[in-house]
């Protein structure tokens, strides 16, 4: 038999995982070597499907013996074929299994890698599914007490949920991302992750929980002494007094450039409503004389 043949190999290792007559325990071990030999076969031939569906067999046969860590691997490469070919929702399962048996074997890192390699393949055409897989991916690093890796993972997140206009859970990520960097010690990129969550707020053209996530965020000190903290007063201020110039000049200054890309874009749209009702209802509070017979 011609070594070359993978249809060949396919059948042999079918053969041995089947008990019969005169076969009463499956050869798991050989037949998950000529699966994985199949398999490598086939995906240099361009069988991208027979590839992947031997590549799935050979995963199998690794979890039968007992070897999580090899039964991953032919599991992602399983799903790196799925996604050549666009079966998107493989690409989501398959890389789901990969990281649950790296997290078999305690490896946190390359679980959580996995889950995020199938959120960058689903980012345009399941949006809604990537932002949960790099969601799971984080929270993965994080149970790890690794929570600076999981930066890069909430900036994607925000990106994704900006794309599908769910400001408010952009905005989130970025304060998880800020929340997660207080843990590091890592104070720019916490200080950062706030004023964007204040920037995409505003781009929501939500003032009052822009103005609510400000003064939650000053109560950390090293956000009220920094930077983002006096653009994003001074950008608040412009708001209330209505000066578009000056939100103009604000979302252009040097602090706002050095934010996430995705952020600058939003930042540069500002203002996205019309801040002269703002300026009126400010205006008014401020007229009110004060009824002392009003105790509400």
């Amino acid at each position: 038999m011609p070594a070359s043949d993978p249809e060949k190999l396919i059948a042999k290792a079918d053969k041995l995982t089947k008990l019969s007559l005169t076969r009463w325990s499956a050869d798991w071990r050989n037949a998950t070597l000529l699966y994985e030999e199949a398999a490598n076969l086939f995906r240099v031939a361009k069988k991208n499907e027979k590839a992947k569906e031997a590549f799935e067999k050979a995963s199998k046969g690794q979890e039968m013996l007992s070897s999580p860590w090899d039964a991953a691997k032919d599991m992602e490469s399983a799903a790196a074929l799925a996604k050549e070919l666009g079966n998107w929702n493989e690409v989501s399962d398959f890389y789901r299994r990969a990281s649950e048996l790296y997290m078999e074997c305690g490896r946190p890192q390359p679980a959580s890698d996995a889950l995020a390699k199938a959120a960058r393949a689903l980012e345009d055409t399941i949006p809604d599914a990537a932002v949960q897989l790099y969601n799971d991916a984080s929270t993965i690093l994080e149970e790890d007490g690794k929570e600076q890796m999981a930066f890069d993972l909430y900036r994607a997140a925000s990106s994704v949920y900006i794309k599908l206009e769910k400001y408010s859970d952009a905005a989130a990520s970025l304060l998880q991302l800020g929340l997660a960097a207080d843990k590091c010690n890592a104070t720019n990129s916490q200080c950062k992750a706030y004023l964007g969550a204040i920037i995409v707020y505003l781009y929501a053209h939500d003032f009052k929980q822009a103005e609510k996530c400000y003064n939650d965020c000053s109560q950390v000190d090293a956000f009220l002494r920094s930077d983002q903290n006096r653009c994003a007063s001074k950008l608040l201020s412009a708001y209330t007094e209505g000066d578009i110039e000056e939100i103009k000049r604000l979302a252009q200054s040097n602090t706002v450039s050095n934010l996430d890309h995705v952020v600058i874009k939003l930042a540069r749209k500002l203002p996205t409503g019309d801040v002269s009702a703002l300026k009126t209802g400010a205006a008014k509070e401020e007229e009110e004389p004060l009824d002392e017979n009003d105790l509400t």
